[in-house]
């Protein structure tokens, strides 16, 4: 493996990651980039926060170039490319630039092996070292790629985690409570992070808990607004307020949202307790469902 630092930026793709220490801390094992083109195929970055553990990764940031959309390539397709990764240097405003030696330059992409990179790209302890290094600064660094030497995509995209959004609580108060009849309701949307989501309460469950739980879903309800394979990532508390003690019940959860898992449910409060006058959860035949995302995911992508 060769590694050298150059001042031209990567001829390609550029990724940024803003919030990149909230993004390690939440322990997701990898993200993706968005989809890009270069020489006539697709492909897409894939970065291990903590390193990929799987190829001795750890300690290490693993960084990896996927080809993507190869259906539509002829049958026993292959690819042969040679690629560059890149780290860019905010404060001497250049790239550390890897990639493999000799004649392991040329990775030869097919359909058992559509997936080439390095598992030790840069160490976490030299990209969190900001007083030596500017690989980390403000808490965002950037990533590169560039396959064979071709005119620039011109196509950036950045992912940014977003810390206690604004505007990032609905509080939905179903009254009349016990007149409810219908499997389920939905709430009226509320927006953050630029996108919309709903509530879908279950008065009486859902699935195997049915008669045993008040169930509530969180949706990302323009899920098909979102680019191929586009996923926003979100933390977030869905509360059944005690209106009487302030004994909410509750449950957290933290999970990529896409067009194929745009909603995540939870059991959040026994019909036993919810009906116990005591308890309140159910005041003057009115139940009152809190929501609060805490930390979400935003892509921005340029031309």
């Amino acid at each position: 493996m060769e590694r050298c630092t150059r001042e031209i930026p990567p001829a390609h793709y550029s990724f940024k990651i803003e919030g990149f220490s909230l993004l390690s801390d939440t322990k997701v094992e990898k993200i993706e980039s968005g989809i890009f083109e270069a020489g006539g195929y697709k492909w897409r970055m894939v970065l291990y926060p903590n390193g990929n553990a799987k190829s001795n990764g750890k300690d290490f940031i693993s960084l990896y170039l996927a080809i993507e959309e190869t259906k539509s390539l002829p049958q026993r397709w292959e690819v042969n490319a040679e690629f560059k990764l890149f780290v860019f240097d905010q404060k001497e405003n250049n790239y550390l630039t890897v990639q493999d030696s000799g004649d392991k330059r040329i990775k030869r992409f097919h359909e058992m092996k559509t997936e080439w990179g390095f598992s030790k790209l840069i160490s976490l302890e030299t990209l969190k070292n900001t007083s030596n290094y500017g690989y980390l600064c403000n808490g965002s660094c950037e990533f590169g790629a560039e396959i064979f030497v071709i005119k620039p995509c011109g196509k950036s995209e950045c992912l940014s985690m977003i810390k206690n959004p604004d505007r990032s609580t609905l509080t939905w108060n179903l009254e009349k409570f016990s007149t409810l009849k219908e499997t389920s309701y939905l709430s009226k949307p509320f927006t953050v992070g630029g996108r919309k989501w709903n509530l879908r309460v279950y008065p009486e469950g859902n699935g195997d808990t049915k008669g045993d739980w008040l169930s509530v879903y969180i949706i990302l309800s323009d899920s098909d607004n979102l680019p191929p394979k586009g996923t926003v990532y979100a933390q977030y508390t869905i509360r059944v307020l005690d209106q009487r003690r302030d004994q909410h019940a509750q449950k957290s959860g933290k999970k990529w949202f896409s067009v194929a898992n745009k909603s995540w449910g939870y059991d959040v409060v026994r019909l036993g307790d919810l009906h116990e006058k005591s308890k309140g959860f159910v005041m003057n035949d009115t139940l009152i469902i809190e929501a609060k995302i805490t930390l979400i995911s935003v892509t921005k992508s340029s031309h």
